[in-house]
Order: structure tokens, then sequence, then C-alpha cells
């Protein structure tokens, strides 16, 4: 071998590269703690970068469309179904865009919600108040969209998952951010949260509402209002009623949630929540 070949191949050898550019080794298990750091450190420092204060945190299912779109579903799996009239999937896929049809609905509702924040947000004591979200489609474009056509900027945290979470296109570009770790993102949803308003959704959903319960409930976080928007689908996905009954909860746990059904009343729990333990959210609007 000679000296050219040598330096060659030392030169090609993984570990000749930087630290911060070797990807084989910032992925090992032993650097995960960096990973950490990182995943909750660039978002951090971006955030303050652009003065972001206070968020309101809306979560809810991806599979919650637009109107029209579920309507296109619906059209869709109707069809299938009528050209297999014995398939009992094709009669499950129409039932189920049925309901995503009905609840197209909170579609309208989160970017509703997402309006009445973006049009106060200007107003907040101690800095503007932005829409965050989880950064995808369904109830999260909607909080984000209603923000943007108030002409607001809003947040999305994004996840890397086996099958590719796309932002969706009215989170603010320079307020979009990706993380790979749940926990960090978490911790990002909660860091600047005044309000959570949740919609219907899934697991996910789930786990992001009990998760903030929890915390409060155990005094890990102060509290905060937590607006479940949609009695009758929370009333059948979870009975509280029924962890007071067998002792596994407070009866005073109960308040850490109400139920709203619409985009202003929702708001206004929230506001009405500021107001009554005389912390404000908004400075008072001035008459033009």
């Amino acid at each position: 071998m000679t000296e050219a070949d040598a330096i060659a191949a030392i030169l090609a050898h993984p570990n000749t590269l930087p630290a911060d550019r070797d990807v084989a080794f910032l992925n090992r298990n032993d650097t995960r703690g960096i990973r950490l750091q990182l995943d909750y450190q660039k978002a951090e420092i971006l955030l303050e970068g652009h003065g972001i204060a206070h968020t309101v945190v809306v979560f809810g299912s991806t599979r919650l469309r637009p109107a029209e779109q579920a309507r296109a579903v619906l059209a869709t799996a109707e069809a299938a179904a009528a050209a297999a009239p014995a398939d009992a999937e094709a009669a499950r896929a129409v039932a189920i865009a049925r309901r995503r049809l009905a609840g197209s609905r909170y579609y309208e509702i989160a970017r509703q919600f997402g309006a009445l924040v973006g049009e106060a947000g200007g107003r907040a004591h101690g800095g503007r108040l932005l829409v965050m979200t989880g950064g995808g489609p369904g109830i999260m474009e909607a909080a984000n969209r209603g923000a943007g056509e108030a002409g607001e900027r809003s947040i999305g945290l994004n996840i890397t998952l086996p099958h590719e979470q796309h932002p969706n296109p009215w989170i603010s570009p320079e307020l979009c951010f990706s993380f790979h770790y749940f926990a960090i993102r978490k911790l990002h949803f909660l860091l600047r949260a005044r309000a959570l308003v949740v919609f219907p959704g899934g697991y996910g959903t789930l786990d992001e509402l009990f998760e903030v319960l929890t915390l409060v409930q155990t005094r890990k976080m102060a509290p905060l209002p937590v607006v479940l928007v949609g009695e009758a689908y929370w009333r059948r996905v979870f009975h509280p009623e029924i962890l007071v009954e067998e002792g596994t909860i407070d009866p005073g746990d109960l308040d850490l949630f109400c139920f709203a059904e619409t985009a202003e009343a929702s708001w206004r729990i929230i506001l009405d929540w500021y107001e009554t333990r005389g912390t404000p959210l908004l400075h008072p609007e001035v008459s033009p």
C-alpha cells in the first residue's frame, strides 16, 4: 500500500469524522443523553429567540378532516361498498367514514378556536400568546390554520415516526420543529402552556391529556385550564366518576378539566379561569 493509499484509507474511516458529523457515533446507545439534550435545546433556544412566552396547546385526532374531504371519503367508501355488498370490511369503512363526516365539525371548531387565540394573542400579559399543536393534519392543522387566517403565527411540534409525519402547511416555517423523542416533545408542549384544549382523538390524544392531568394532580406542574371539546365523545371514552367511586382519584380531581362544545365557549372558559384567579390572561381591549 502506498502512502497515498494509506492516507485515503485513514480519511475514509468513520472514526476520522469530527464527532458532530459522525451520525453513527451520535446514534450509539451511550450518546443518547447528548441526543436528548439536543432534542430539547434546539427548540428551546429558537423559541426563546422568537420571543415565544405563552402558548395555548391544542390536541386532537389527525383523522378528522374538513367536511368536504370527509364527504369525498364517504362517497368513495359507499361506492366500494355498493360494488361489494357482501364485504364486511367495506361496510365497516362506510360506517367509519360517516362517523368521521359527523366529526368534521370539530375541524371547524378547532379552526375557529385557533382564530380566536390568534386575534387576541397580541394582548396577552407577559408576551405574545400563540397556538401550539403537534404539527400534523386533522385537528392540529385546523388550529394552526385558524391562527394563520387571523394573521398570527403558530407553532407545530412534529415527531419523527416510522411513517413520517409531515407538517401541515399552516405552521409558521420558523416555528416548525421536529423531535425524535416523545418525552422532549411533551416537555415543550407544557413549558409555556397557559391552557390545553383537547378535541376528540385516539391514543396519542389520550396520552397527552392524561399526562397533563397527572402532572397537575400530582403538583408537578401548576394548574391550568384543560378544556375537553365534545362532551358526548369524552363521556363515551372515559368515566372519571368511576375512578372517584373506586377511590383511585379524589372528588376534587374531577375539577381538573371541563367540557365545551364551541370555540367561543372554550376560549371563554380559559379567560374566565384566569379572571377568577385575579391574573387576567389578556390586557383589556382598547376601543378605537
